[in-house]
């Protein structure tokens, strides 16, 4: 019974010690100065992040999985195929909603020997990473780019081929520049582009 009661009473000194203690450096943090940000370059690859994550869910275990059990292809005009949006789709009618949400964060697909010209580098920077990673890519390309009197920092990170849905689509397509794709070929790249205020 005496040992209870001084475990019970150092763990209440202990407590009240930490409580103590917890609070001040609460206090003092207030005090501290609000750090500067996040860098451009980490906010880029949070987003990446998750786009890869969300893509290869989404290639994986629902296009992939249903077109395997016969339950729903996935189609380039899906809307009135009743199917399911090809990955490149996704991604690209997932970016147009972000623009439009007004966070000036944007993303998209560009390719050097896209299906569509709409996909294709906009600026030189972009044609220039996309070279870039058909030589190595090992890391996004990254840079500052300007529009108007704003400035912009833009990462291009390596798109892969990462299903045989992805080469079948370009390998067949009858606008397709470029026939001979391959799982895992760069096929292009992510613009992932934030505002620098």
């Amino acid at each position: 019974m005496y040992r209870l009661r001084i475990s019970r009473y150092a763990a209440t000194v202990t407590f009240l010690a930490f409580f103590a203690w917890s609070g001040s450096a609460a206090f003092s943090a207030k005090e501290a100065p609000p750090p500067a940000g996040i860098p451009p370059e980490k906010v880029a690859g949070y987003v990446h992040a998750v786009l890869q994550a969300d893509r290869t869910i989404y290639t994986k275990q629902v296009v992939n999985r249903m077109q395997e059990k016969g339950v729903v292809t996935a189609a380039e005009h899906w809307e009135q195929d009743n199917a399911l949006p090809l990955p490149a789709q996704f991604l690209q009618h997932s970016g147009r909603l972000v623009a439009e949400s007004g966070q000036g964060i944007r993303y998209r697909l560009i390719g050097l020997s896209p299906i569509y010209q709409r996909n294709a580098p906009a600026t030189d920077f972009e044609r220039k990473a996309l070279e870039s990673l058909n030589r190595s890519a090992d890391a996004p390309v990254t840079g500052i780019v300007s529009s108007g009197r704003k400035q912009y920092f833009q990462a291009v990170y390596p798109d892969r081929a990462v299903s045989s849905a992805c080469v079948s689509c370009h390998n067949s397509h009858p606008l397709s520049p470029k026939r001979d794709f391959k799982l895992n070929d760069v096929m292009g790249g992510i613009a992932i582009t934030i505002p620098l205020e």
